[in-house]
């Protein structure tokens, strides 16, 4: 199977979909701050997902004035308007990253250090198509974890 890492989405993508988000968010009613500015424009430049203590953390070691109570209700209202996706890959904590098009991708998980790495592969995404038009099911979206060994885990 051929694995090859998302590339980072930076400049026009990532100000389109801050700015796209911010919109939304301010639609539905809600009003915005400059903690949920940070969060929106952090999740924007990352190519995998956080949690929300690492994005409180990276946050802070950019001495942005955030709280964690912010990160939590900002990662709550985006995942409502589906703006951000949870993803969970175990180990006890949900993890956000943004939803759109060009982010698509899935996740390797370490069960030895927790690692957690973004993969795309065109031949997965075809199977998963596959087999939604064989079943004649609707496929909205669709999460992949795998979980095993990172190659400095592997040979430790």
């Amino acid at each position: 199977m051929s694995l090859q890492t998302p590339a980072v989405p930076f400049g026009e993508a990532m100000e389109n979909w801050s700015d796209a988000t911010l919109e939304r968010v301010r639609i539905a009613g809600y009003r915005g701050g400059a903690a949920q500015r940070a969060i929106i424009d952090l999740l924007a430049s990352e190519s995998c997902c956080l949690t929300a203590q690492e994005i409180f953390d990276r946050l802070r070691g950019a001495e942005r004035r955030v709280s964690l109570a912010s990160v939590y209700r900002t990662l709550d209202r985006l995942s409502e308007l589906r703006l951000v996706q949870r993803v969970e890959v175990g180990q006890g904590s949900a993890r956000f990253e943004r939803s759109a098009a060009e982010n698509h991708h899935h996740h390797l998980v370490c069960n030895d250090c927790g690692r957690v790495e973004a993969f795309c592969d065109d031949r997965l995404e075809q199977a998963i198509h596959g087999v939604a038009r064989n079943v004649r099911y609707d496929v909205e979206a669709h999460d992949v974890v795998l979980h095993g060994a990172c190659a400095d885990c592997a040979t430790a």
